[in-house]
């Protein structure tokens, strides 16, 4: 079990160990927890400062990837074509954490960038009954059909999709992807920032805020 504000270790030595850091207020009882997914060659403090400056009183989690990169940091999988990445082993040890760390009531906002908007999108294609809203920020989603997509045609959760529109890393067929995908899957949310390149900007931490106030509480964005 991690502490509160602290790092630790999930899952068995055999197979992908995830490291993981955590809000204070963090508890197993919880009824929603933001978990957050880091993008390629960072770690689980990259995205740390999300949680205060969403400001929604929600306890918290950052997830280290498994994979490490040669020059530094660490990755969800190995850098591949936009669509031909298999997360599935990732998945394994990701969901693994959830259930060891969180009741099995407890739903989970999947808060992720660039490789991590891919796997906060993975979450709600294989267990979907435990995500209650998904943040894809400059990330896309897997070509192949994942276990949960028809039931995902059905239900329609709430998903926000910012990404910025100088954004050179992310192919633009995994873009072109991900537009036609979501729709069919997704109550989407889509925000595209001018001048916003490979990053998160204030705007859309704002805008971030406002469609979790409004999809989940139903309260004003303020």
């Amino acid at each position: 079990m991690v502490k509160p504000g602290g790092t630790g270790v999930a899952g068995d030595a055999s197979a992908d160990i995830l490291h993981s850091v955590v809000s204070a207020d963090w508890s197993p009882q919880v009824r929603r927890a933001l978990v957050f997914f880091h993008g390629y060659a960072a770690d689980e403090q990259d995205l740390c400062t999300l949680g205060p400056m969403l400001a929604l009183t929600v306890p918290w989690a950052s997830l280290r990837g498994p994979v490490t990169v040669a020059h530094g940091g660490y990755a969800w999988f190995p850098t591949a074509a936009s669509g031909g990445p298999d997360p599935a082993r990732t998945m394994e040890a990701t969901w693994r954490w959830i259930d060891d760390h969180l009741a099995s009531s407890a739903q989970v906002i999947a808060i992720g960038f660039s490789q991590g908007g891919l796997m906060a999108t993975q979450l709600l294609r294989t267990r979907p009954e435990r995500v209650a809203a998904t943040v894809v920020l400059s990330g896309w989603v897997v070509a192949a059909p994942q276990p949960a997509d028809e039931q995902l045609a059905a239900l329609r959760p709430p998903v926000f999709w910012g990404r910025g529109a100088r954004d050179r890393m992310i192919a633009a067929d995994a873009i072109e992807r991900t537009r036609q995908w979501l729709p069919g899957h997704a109550s989407v949310t889509e925000r595209v920032y001018p001048d916003l390149a490979h990053g998160i900007s204030n705007q859309e931490i704002d805008d971030v805020r406002t469609f979790l106030i409004q999809k989940l509480w139903g309260g004003p964005s303020s």
